[in-house]
């Protein structure tokens, strides 16, 4: 539940916290991406974060320039949240604290994430994705009125990763490369769809559905360029096409000017029940 105030004590730990597991996800997340572990499991099981993706080469593997991508406006706009902790603006701080210690957690597990996954523990790397997913869904549910320009970087954007990376990270894990574990991926993938269209109905929220799109596109480029006579990258931009333009359908009235919140708006007292997302 979203609380009224929070004490000074906690703002300051807020701030302390929120920068410290920002900046070892960050600087985890970059050394990996070029270097690979030098401890671990056998030398063979050791790579980057892409050298794994490409080593372990699955029907949900991802591009890794735009999921990378991804993840650097991530970050950029992670800054922003933060600097929203210091705002002197009270119902901007009470927003932000309200979904803090989710995105502590959501970094800690991203970090210990990254650790397995380079070294080839997929199981438990797993495992963490799981317990994120229930963290970051928490953080959606109990505060769907969240101002978009926090929404996004803290919950909407991690929780669609993380979503996509269950799959990325599974796959991995049970050695997906034979015609069987294909044609089960070729079922699984509309599950993209189905998690993305839930969003865009029951709560109107748009940025899940493009940030889904974005995902199936960094999955439909990686199948393409491997496995061009197969039906994974096709259904992965359908996937994209059909969540790109409902997501419009659901975002321009917005843009528009006919929605009842503007952007980055705090939802009013006498309006608190209304989702800061729904377009109506």
């Amino acid at each position: 539940m979203n609380r009224d105030e929070y004490p000074r004590r906690s703002i300051i730990g807020y701030k302390v916290f929120t920068a410290l597991s920002w900046l070892l996800v960050v600087i985890t997340s970059i050394y990996y991406t070029f270097e690979a572990p030098h401890d671990g499991k056998h030398k063979h099981d050791r790579h980057t974060i892409w050298g794994q993706n490409r080593h372990h080469h699955t029907p949900f593997a991802m591009n890794s320039v735009i999921t990378s991508v991804y993840w650097l406006v991530l970050y950029i706009m992670q800054i922003g949240y933060a600097w929203h902790l210091y705002s002197g603006n009270e119902v901007y701080v009470r927003a932000a604290c309200n979904v803090g210690s989710h995105f502590i957690a959501h970094n800690l597990l991203l970090f210990v994430f990254i650790m397995l996954w380079v070294r080839g523990h997929f199981v438990i790397a797993e495992v963490l994705l799981i317990i994120n997913f229930f963290n970051l869904s928490a953080a959606y549910f109990r505060h769907s009125k969240t101002p978009r320009f926090i929404h996004i970087p803290v919950v909407s954007g991690p929780l669609a990763w993380n979503f996509v990376a269950l799959y990325w990270c599974g796959a991995a894990m049970v050695h997906a490369h034979s015609l069987a574990a294909r044609i089960l991926a070729n079922i699984a993938i509309w599950g993209i769809l189905a998690y993305g269209m839930f969003f865009l109905v029951a709560f109107k929220d748009y940025t899940m559905g493009f940030e889904l799109s974005v995902l199936a596109a960094a999955l439909g480029v990686s199948q393409f360029l491997t496995h061009a006579i197969a039906f994974q990258w096709i259904f992965a931009f359908i996937i994209m096409g059909i969540l790109f333009f409902l997501s419009l359908a659901v975002g321009v009235p917005g843009l528009l000017g006919r929605d009842p919140f503007k952007r980055g708006e705090i939802v009013s007292e006498d309006r608190e029940r209304a989702p800061l997302l729904a377009d109506e």
